[in-house]
């Protein structure tokens, strides 16, 4: 007998004829590992095959989700916005528009009820505020300092160099005591 050819079931030692051995269960015979390794071959082939597969989705692009983050990867609403602010250079009009929302915190509630913030200049810097009465123009022009002050304070400095007061807007002016109706006045009539 050569060493290349299979030993017989009689020819086997005691140890490895199935069912057998000495306490422990029947041994797998051929077949059964043969079954084992294929088995085994298979697992090892799909899992070589998932990781080609991803890899060639990744590089068209198709692969939406990973184990990484992704900039593709959804994000949440702040984020997103945040992101979008960045991107454009909004963050100081966006810091105002933050502090318009918190107006009565910066300033105080008395102050609050009667000078109301309307318009932001990015370029000079500067904050135009509207009070409802000339009282209050003037006490709100008196404490402008600190209030640019305290909003460079809470926006970075240099957002605001300047607190720009408004009286009271009263009714557009009429001249003359007849008006001729969807008229804006005396120079409508000429040319």
């Amino acid at each position: 007998m050569s060493a290349d050819e299979p030993l017989s079931r009689s020819a086997r030692p005691a140890a490895e004829v199935p069912g057998q051995s000495e306490g422990k269960g029947p041994q797998p015979s051929g077949v059964d590992l043969a079954r084992v390794a294929l088995r085994a071959a298979k697992e090892q082939a799909r899992a070589r095959g998932d990781a080609a597969q991803q890899k060639k989705q990744a590089r068209r692009g198709g692969l939406r989700s990973g184990a990484r983050a992704d900039r593709r990867d959804p994000m949440a609403f702040g984020a997103a916005i945040n992101r979008l602010i960045t991107e454009r250079g909004w963050e100081a009009p966006a810091a105002v528009g933050g502090v318009m929302g918190r107006w009565p915190q910066i300033v105080g509630e008395d102050v609050a009820k009667h000078c109301v913030p309307e318009k932001y200049d990015e370029d000079e810097r500067t904050l135009v505020v509207r009070c409802d009465s000339t009282a209050w123009a003037t006490n709100l022009r008196l404490l402008a300092p600190t209030l640019v002050a305290r909003l460079n304070e809470d926006l970075g400095h240099g957002a605001v160099k300047l607190i720009k007061v408004n009286g009271p807007g009263g009714p557009p002016r009429r001249y003359g005591p007849l008006r001729a109706p969807g008229s804006t006045g005396p120079g409508d009539t000429y040319g």
